[in-house]
């Protein structure tokens, strides 16, 4: 029993020392970045009604959230995404706001996802959401946030991929697909099955340009140039309109030089059910995973009595320092720095110099040597915590004497 008490549940983790304050250094060079674009925080509860995340307002099914109940029995869930809690806050707070409303979050999701997919339950989201403008303008400023923002937490290679779910509705629409039939062709596009794509489409009537746009779609990805070739084989309007969007998209990330981080592809479909426009995931190598997901939601809020366009992205935490880990990229850490160590009749001198270096903004790490310990023997205790040096104030107070330096070790001296 006593050993049953350490383990943590099913996908669920402890975070400690190091891991736990490279994870909160990378949240805040991130956090810092969205303030510098103008972006003010949000916090959202951890639990919320139920209706909040229905399928037409969520990204997963009913299946996968953790359900309980209030004393009144109204059926609660842990929030599984962030989106639309902020969307009911925008709803709530800025109904009446007619400026673009702009807001960043650093939260924790839960999905209650099967044991064999081997992912965490509790993740941890950092992302914005930009409620009010509908612009292409706004498209692009989430996609160079999310370039930047990458950068920031210290990753060098990572690729933004785009797409558009207005292109997709727009040929599903002209062949005349229920929501049933749409939801089939959609999740085997995004799976790349080209074959699965060709079976379904066998069993329908459409004109043969029409079919054979559709059985291009797991492969139309890259640059933009394929865009405007792609424009002129599109007979209705809603497609067409989504490719001229991702085209004038371009054109300002151009204006911004972040181009290249951005490619297209046509073939992402995502199955958040709220998305209306453009989406987009990025990635890197070290995780298998994308570590960004983010897109444009113009009727979500409208569920809320908001009517208004909006768009967002989350980065997911838990991938991202997978990735920075497995390609070795140093995260500095604002750790305990100086571990002073004292001799009971030093305690008088070394309370006051821990003091002074606190003031100056130092972190110290005040430590009463044990009896038997010489102060060499902390330096294990010093490399393992992340402590740059060790000083030692001997019995009588007075000198203060050097016993280890993290710098001059690494240097040789």
């Amino acid at each position: 029993m006593g050993i049953s008490l350490l383990h943590t549940p099913e996908g669920v983790r402890d975070l400690y020392n190091g891991e736990c304050a490279r994870k909160l250094a990378v949240q805040s060079r991130i956090s810092k970045t969205f303030h510098r674009y103008g972006y003010q925080d949000i916090e959202t509860p951890t639990f919320e009604f139920f209706d909040i995340f229905q399928k037409e307002r969520g990204s997963v099914s009913s299946r996968e959230m953790f359900k309980f109940f209030d004393r009144e029995n109204n059926t609660l869930v842990l929030k599984p995404d962030v989106t639309p809690a902020v969307a009911r806050c925008v709803a709530k707070y800025f109904m009446d706001e007619t400026v673009p409303v702009r807001l960043c979050y650093r939260e924790r999701t839960f999905i209650n996802n099967s044991s064999y997919q081997g992912r965490l339950k509790e993740i941890t989201q950092t992302g914005v959401e930009l409620v009010g403008d509908g612009s292409a303008d706004a498209d692009a400023e989430m996609l160079v946030m999310v370039i930047d923002a990458l950068k920031s937490a210290g990753l060098k290679e990572f690729q933004v991929e785009l797409g558009q779910m207005d292109f997709f509705r727009g040929l599903a629409e002209e062949a005349g697909m229920d929501e049933q039939t749409q939801e089939t062709l959609r999740n085997l596009i995004e799976d790349k099955n080209h074959f699965g794509v060709e079976a379904l489409l066998a069993e329908r009537e459409m004109p043969d340009g029409l079919r054979r746009i559709f059985l291009r779609l797991p492969e139309l990805f890259g640059g933009f140039e394929m865009l405007s070739e792609l424009s002129r084989q599109i007979r209705n309007e809603r497609s067409r309109q989504a490719l001229e969007r991702l085209m004038e998209v371009q054109k300002i990330l151009e204006t911004y030089g972040v181009a290249e981080y951005v490619s297209c592809d046509l073939g992402m479909l995502s199955n958040y059910g709220y998305y209306t426009g453009i989406i987009f995931k990025a990635y890197t190598y070290g995780t298998g995973e994308y570590i960004v997901t983010g897109g444009r939601y113009d009727r979500l809020l409208c569920q809320f009595g908001k009517d208004t366009a909006a768009v967002g992205f989350a980065i997911v935490i838990d991938q991202l320092m997978l990735a920075l880990a497995r390609q070795e990229v140093e995260i500095p850490t604002a750790g305990t720095q100086t571990l002073l160590l004292y001799e009971p009749e030093a305690r008088k001198d070394a309370v006051i110099l821990a003091s002074e270096l606190r003031g100056r903004g130092e972190n110290v790490c005040l430590m009463l040597r044990q009896h038997g310990r010489k102060p060499e023997d902390y330096k294990d205790y010093a490399r393992k915590n992340g402590i740059g040096r060790i000083c030692y104030q001997a019995e009588g107070g007075g000198m203060m004497y050097p016993v280890y330096d993290k710098e001059e070790e690494a240097r040789g001296i």
